[in-house]
């Protein structure tokens, strides 16, 4: 992009272009330059929008958090509806089918990105922790419903569907699991808390 040539929303496209080279090419390749050159700009561009490239990087994971907070009320929103199942499989899915397998490599690969996000989530792995809470509090609604036993710990079934889901989506090499694979976990880990 020519200098003096203003971007429109300038941090969406730089988060765009990181994710871009993220899942192309792994936490190893993400910089600074490797952003501005996917985004096409020059790279004043990301240091006038951010203090620093880990200030970029924390940012862009806060992003993806607050993403994982919009699909939580629609999850939250779907219980009742369909099957407990269906609905986890879809969420699972939605959560790893995305960026979110890489940006959890990329918190694992930076420390000094991993030290900024603890000042927000003091414990747990950034992102997972808040796709936990967002299966926990829909798991806690569908046993508010009837749908999920009375005695259901909603607070295990969560982090066990989380692992289950990140550990089938981690390979970024090959294929991504069908739906059938997903909810097939799904369903073995929910076996003893779903009724009816």
């Amino acid at each position: 992009m020519p200098t003096g040539v203003a971007m429109r929303d300038a941090r969406e496209q730089l988060f765009d272009a990181a994710e871009r080279v993220l899942l192309r090419d792994g936490p190893h390749a993400l910089t600074s330059r490797a952003v501005t050159t996917e985004a096409g700009c020059a790279k004043g561009v990301l240091h006038r929008h951010f203090t620093d490239f880990d200030a970029f990087l924390a940012d862009l994971v806060q992003d993806r958090i607050a993403r994982i907070h919009d699909h939580a009320t629609a999850l939250r929103a779907a219980a009742g509806t369909g099957t407990v199942a269906g609905n986890l499989t879809g969420a699972l899915t939605d959560l790893f089918g995305s960026v979110a397998v890489a940006i959890v490599a990329l918190v694992t690969f930076r420390d000094d990105l991993r030290a900024r996000l603890r000042r927000t989530t003091p414990s747990g792995v950034p992102l997972l922790t808040e796709a936990t809470a967002m299966l926990a509090s829909y798991l806690a609604a569908e046993r508010g419903l009837g749908r999920i036993a009375p005695d259901a710990d909603v607070d295990a079934l969560a982090p066990t569907l989380i692992g289950a889901g990140h550990l089938l989506f981690a390979d970024r090499k090959t294929t991504p699991p069908d739906t059938e694979a997903v909810h097939a976990i799904v369903t073995s880990v929910i076996a003893g808390a779903v009724r009816g």
